[in-house]
């Protein structure tokens, strides 16, 4: 066989996120469709953190062997017994791989980075947050942080913003690669607007009545109180009378999520007599139909890095209202042409726009179209899979 015609090596990357499949963070689901979409070029393996203590150890999931670290943050205990897990887990895996790609910043990649540079396996290191996994708020955190940022040979930006802070970090622009998330194109996609209400009938919603979605956690960040008020304005005409879908965690041991916002929603609800029409639904792996059964898709948020739910909604052809953050959401939507952009924290704004889409069924059309064609054009699965190939073949390249 020539060397022309013989078959690249499958590469061996370990990659390590906060939770995976069936549990759902934004890392893991970049890293399951990704595996889906590399075909036999990738052999991934994973090794991630787990709050439920009832899933397996070690499991396989579509094909990629999963390694899982029951932890409870709240104990001092549980998370000593992790540690010393993580840190075995972590050895096997990492001599039987050629990069490791860990997902966001946290205090395990602390260890992981140091096993990884004493068996001498490169690290490629996604930023997906805006705040938290830039590199001025890890720098301080400590020496320790620090040293496992900078311990990465390659470092992959979701949106224009995280790159912009790596270069102002001094990072050199050959080691930061801009790879946007990307969605499952043939999961996510257009539903016809006359079967909306049979869709929403089967997720137990009023199918008659439009449907407003929300997907996120309930964070003062992602701001689902701000959509709520604008909500809220709309629900005395009867051509913006709506269901309020709020899909996401209202209690979790994740530190940013406030359990008070949910009750504050019921409560309001309640008194304005429109307690039917908010509904709370918790993660689910059903996503994909929320996003096809609603009418509009809002994100409110003050802070994001690239947010895959706006990819995911637009994908399903639905209009989306949302905050415009420079370098995150400006990245994805153009304001008037694939969605409607508005400052957060304005609540006039987002009930003026979210009125727009339900009162212009024309006008939501068009945008929901152009929304799909832009998501088709430069988020796909198959196209975000190359560009981390590339950047394991980048980082294997410098290591060498």
């Amino acid at each position: 066989m020539t060397p022309a015609a013989r078959p690249e090596r499958q590469l061996r990357v370990l990659t390590l996120t906060g939770a995976y499949f069936p549990e759902i963070g934004s890392g893991g689901l970049q890293a399951q469709m990704v595996a889906r979409a590399a075909g036999d070029r990738v052999e991934f393996r994973v090794l991630t953190t787990a709050v439920d203590p009832t899933l397996p150890r070690h499991q396989v999931i579509d094909g990629v062997a999963v390694s899982r670290i029951a932890v409870n943050a709240d104990s001092l205990v549980s998370k000593i017994q992790a540690a010393d897990q993580m840190l075995r887990e972590a050895v096997a895996l990492l001599r039987e791989s050629d990069v490791v790609h860990l997902h966001g910043y946290s205090q395990k990649n602390v260890l992981v980075s140091a096993l990884a540079r004493i068996l001498r396996v490169p690290i490629v290191l996604s930023l997906h947050t805006a705040g938290f996994d830039e590199p001025a708020t890890i720098a301080a955190q400590g020496a320790l942080a620090r040293w496992s940022f900078n311990a990465a040979k390659v470092y992959v930006a979701v949106s224009p913003r995280l790159k912009e802070a790596c270069a102002a970090a001094g990072i050199p622009e050959s080691k930061v690669r801009y790879v946007p998330n990307g969605v499952d194109l043939t999961r996510f996609h257009p539903a016809a607007a006359h079967t909306r209400p049979e869709l929403r009938r089967s997720l137990g919603l009023e199918p008659t009545r439009p449907a407003v979605l929300f997907v996120g956690f309930f964070s003062r960040e992602k701001q689902p109180d701000v959509l709520f008020d604008g909500w809220l304005r709309l629900q005395d005409t009867p051509q913006t009378a709506s269901t309020l879908v709020m899909v996401g965690a209202t209690r979790s041991q994740y530190f940013e999520v406030d359990e008070r916002i949910a009750g504050e929603m019921r409560a309001r609800a309640q008194a304005a007599g429109v307690a039917d029409r908010l509904v709370f639904v918790e993660p689910t792996h059903r996503i994909h139909e929320y996003y096809r059964a609603a009418d509009v898709f809002v994100l409110p948020s003050r802070r994001e890095g690239l947010p895959v739910a706006l990819l995911e909604a637009m994908a399903c052809g639905l209009p989306v209202v949302a905050s415009r953050l420079p370098g995150a959401t400006d990245v994805v939507v153009e304001d008037e042409r694939s969605g409607l952009l508005v400052t957060p924290g304005d609540v006039d704004a987002l009930s003026a726009a979210i009125r727009r889409v339900l009162s212009d069924r024309s006008f939501a059309d068009t945008v929901g179209a152009s929304a799909r064609r832009r998501i088709e054009a430069d988020f796909g699965a198959a196209r975000v899979a190359d560009q981390w190939i590339a950047a394991y073949r980048d980082v294997m390249t410098k290591a060498a």
